[in-house]
């Protein structure tokens, strides 16, 4: 089982945030012991903000900025599942993981992570958070990956959300061990490909790569 843990905290290792990525792998492994669980802390990369030009949806995936995004998407695509986690920053993930995700417009058009199963995390200071898990699922769900859950609160709340996360991780494991079907978002999903069909198909000769991919899964 392959898991990816990507972090937008600034402060990387020594965040609140990764510390509950740590919880919630913990949780994974007591469920599942042949695991690998893999870290990314953006702060430590080099991420590009997107420019627009379109070129990854013309070439699917690529793109022209010279960065460590590639690596990052790639790895998105080969773990079995992917656990999003940011602190609140004025009511949002942190420019660090909007930048990520803004380069993987492919995954939502195409919903290229489709089979997988995700979670997230996210750690505010004292005020509002349970936007940023409503944020982050729905792009993950966007770009077809079955959602189990989330964890977010306040610092001064911090062990107990440790022992939720700890508690999401396991849930995780069953999810991917599982098999486990969430009908709800496979038919939003459903409804997102039937609305990007006629997307796509209209931009065909501009969104080449994305067009021969649809083609390619049946879609259209």
């Amino acid at each position: 089982m392959k898991i990816l843990c990507i972090s937008g905290s600034p402060r990387g290792k020594r965040s609140n945030t990764f510390k509950l990525m740590e919880e919630a792998a913990s949780g994974i492994a007591a469920v599942e012991r042949d695991v690998s669980v893999e870290y990314v802390h953006l702060a430590n990369l080099k991420v590009e903000f997107c420019t627009g030009c379109d070129t990854c949806h013309r070439k699917l995936l690529f793109c022209p900025l010279k960065d460590d995004v590639a690596p990052v998407l790639h790895s998105m695509r080969e773990a079995d599942a992917i656990i999003l986690a940011s602190p609140v920053y004025i009511n949002h993930v942190t420019a660090q993981l909007k930048a990520l995700l803004d380069r993987s417009s492919p995954f939502i058009h195409c919903q290229m992570l489709a089979g997988k199963h995700g979670a997230s995390l996210a750690t505010s200071g004292g005020g509002p958070h349970a936007m940023v898990l409503d944020y982050l699922k729905e792009y993950l769900v966007s770009c077809g990956v079955q959602y189990v859950g989330g964890v977010s609160g306040p610092v001064s709340r911090f062990d107990s959300m440790k022992e939720e996360a700890k508690a999401l991780g396991a849930d995780l494991a069953k999810a991917v061990k599982g098999h486990i079907a969430y009908p709800d978002q496979l038919s939003a999903m459903e409804k997102r490909r039937e609305f990007f069909k006629g997307v796509i198909a209209s931009r065909k000769e501009e969104w080449k790569g994305e067009y021969e991919y649809w083609k390619e899964k049946g879609w259209i």
